[in-house]
């Protein structure tokens, strides 16, 4: 019962990230897991297993709002279901003392990432009528996101959701209805590939499945209230920054690193953290028009443009 509830909430806390940025949930359960005591192998089995109910519903739910491509869903979703059953097959042959520190290491470079991607980049601006995404684009994509999503037990949010928002060629709620959509086939596929792997180990994660489906059941309206208080530069800065550190922590230990060379790894991610989210912070506090998204579909120039008035003569523009 206690594991249980332990499991429960490490799911209640991963799906508050995930509400409130549209992604991170495989990374955060997966760091929570393996921090609690689990193995790296069984934690990314765990948590896709979990995935396959909540991409479902998440994927069903953009469906009826009309926030899906198609075109994308199965250009990225098929090689990314082919990367995940490659990245799970690789991480259930290795050993329990080799795959912590690949699992560890992969988890430290998505929270790097996340961290930078919330802190430092500023939103793109988004354009109707824009040349949609080619196969041959989403096809590496989807591979290498699927790979890094089983290998390291999430990751196919960072890698893919925000690829496609940094090209701007999709308005948002699209590319996030169709990423969505697109990882329940990662996710069926990333399960199957542990399923041959871990075998009777399998059948282990059960209760974390269970646990983390009931914590992601009861937060997924707490997150909903969470994203309109907080703002997502913030929030998506502090959670790479716990999962950079924690991860940092894990590989230090491995590598045997101790006394003030450990201290000053630890001194330095600190303090770097610390610079990001103050620099988030007073992102956060800029005016709401400053970077944000602008939908030019339905507009023509009478919309636009700006008339003179009758009485004062017009003055040539060049």
């Amino acid at each position: 019962m206690r594991s249980l509830l332990i499991f429960a909430l490490v799911g209640l806390g991963a799906q508050l990230v995930d509400g409130a940025l549209g992604m991170a949930f495989g990374v955060t359960a997966s760091t929570l897991l393996v921090l609690s005591g689990v193995a790296a192998a069984q934690a990314s089995a765990a948590v896709h297993l979990a995935e396959v109910g909540t991409t479902l519903a998440s994927g069903l739910s953009h469906w009826r709002f009309r926030n899906i491509d198609w075109g994308i869903v199965l250009k990225l979703g098929v090689p990314g279901a082919i990367g995940a059953f490659a990245g799970a097959t690789v991480l259930s042959s290795l050993s329990t003392e080799d795959a912590a520190p690949l699992m560890a290491a992969i988890l430290l470079v998505i929270g790097m990432y996340v961290l930078l991607r919330f802190s430092l980049r500023t939103p793109p601006v988004f354009r109707s009528g824009a040349t949609p995404h080619t196969a041959k684009f989403l096809t590496p994509l989807g591979l290498f996101g699927g790979f890094i999503d089983a290998s390291g037990g999430g990751g196919w949010g960072p890698v893919t959701t925000s690829t496609l928002l940094s090209r701007g060629k999709t308005a948002p709620r699209t590319v996030i209805g169709s990423v969505s959509a697109s990882e329940f086939l990662v996710a069926v596929s990333a399960s199957l590939g542990f399923l041959v792997g871990l075998r009777a180990e399998f059948l282990d994660n059960i209760p974390i499945v269970l646990g983390l489906a009931a914590g992601g059941v009861v937060a997924a309206p707490l997150a909903a209230w969470l994203v309109s208080r907080i703002s997502p530069a913030l929030l998506g800065t502090a959670v790479g920054g716990v999962i950079v550190l924690t991860n940092a922590q894990k590989l230090v230990r491995y590598f045997g690193i101790h006394g003030g060379a450990s201290t000053a790894i630890y001194t330095v991610i600190a303090v770097a953290w610390a610079g990001l989210v103050l620099v988030a912070w007073r992102t956060s506090r800029a005016p709401e028009c400053v970077g944000a998204d602008v939908d030019l579909e339905g507009l023509d120039q009478a919309d636009i443009s700006v008339e003179a008035p009758a009485d004062e003569p017009r003055v040539p523009t060049r």
